[in-house]
């Protein structure tokens, strides 16, 4: 069944295929015996086979039914793999760990659809029970804001970066997959903190004044801040120079230690 299948547009399908990749990515996930590995999207399995040679229990979460069905009957006699059928943006993370028999401490590895590879990585950082960390495809832009720096940060790079490490590890080829995608890939580990980058009294209200900052991202941050808080630039410049940030430059040449003081600076003002 597995092998007759075809991609679905509708789902993001694109099958890793390059076995030489896939054996890099497999080299990348330096999982131990303890870990429960998480494999999300495991597709036609190609990955789930090089994960399952050495993990000692692996649950693999397919959307599709038709693919579900498939790598049941593969892994069958498999007593270390477990298959979830369900969307993993509506399966608990506990949920899923319980079903595969599995439980922290966890890792998360896969071939994360490009239209919701974000929701997934911030479901994942923001559980309860978070993983050690993630090892994902992703759209190559979208793992580049993930991976960001100061100079080229965006509000994702903030988001992802309160919660862990970014490391973007290489370029997949549009070549790689089954079918090919229009776009390319890149490789992204995340090491998830075990408290978050920056000490902040609440971690919503820091994220909230952040996507303010962002407002506007092309404008210089005084404006910017100025749109995303509906105050005067006046007002915006008074919080950047409370905060000992500097309103002339733009957002994306922050990172996290200076978006913390600015935050301190809007509660300052409230």
């Amino acid at each position: 069944m597995t092998a007759r299948a075809r991609p679905k547009k509708r789902l993001g399908q694109h099958w890793l295929a390059d076995r030489n990749i896939l054996r890099r990515i497999v080299t990348a996930a330096d999982f131990t015996p303890e870990d429960t590995v998480v494999e999300i999207g495991p597709g036609k399995g190609a990955l789930t086979g090089l994960l399952a040679e050495r993990a000692t229990r692996l649950i693999a979460v397919e959307v599709d039914p038709e693919l579900a069905a498939g790598l049941r009957e593969k892994y069958a006699d498999a007593a270390n793999v477990t298959i979830v059928e369900g969307d993993v943006l509506e399966l608990g993370v506990e949920d899923i760990l319980a079903a595969g028999g599995g439980a922290p401490p966890y890792v998360v590895a896969g071939n994360l659809p490009y239209f919701i590879g974000s929701p997934i990585v911030r479901k994942f950082l923001t559980a309860e029970v978070r993983p050690r960390w993630l090892l994902v495809m992703l759209q190559a832009e979208v793992a580049a804001r993930m991976a960001g720096k100061p100079g080229e940060m965006a509000y994702l790079s903030a988001e992802v970066q309160l919660y862990a490490e970014p490391k973007l590890l290489f370029r997949i080829p549009a070549r790689a997959f089954r079918p090919p995608p229009k776009v390319q890939s890149a490789l992204l580990r995340l090491d998830v903190r075990e408290s978050p980058g920056v000490e902040v009294a609440d971690e919503r209200a820091f994220l909230e004044t952040v996507q303010a900052g962002f407002a506007a991202p092309r404008k210089r941050l005084r404006n910017s801040l100025a749109v995303g808080l509906r105050i005067t630039a006046t007002e915006a410049g008074a919080i950047l120079e409370d905060a000992g940030v500097d309103g002339d430059q733009r957002p994306q040449m922050l990172g996290l230690d200076a978006w913390r003081d600015l935050y301190a600076a809007v509660r300052r003002r409230s």
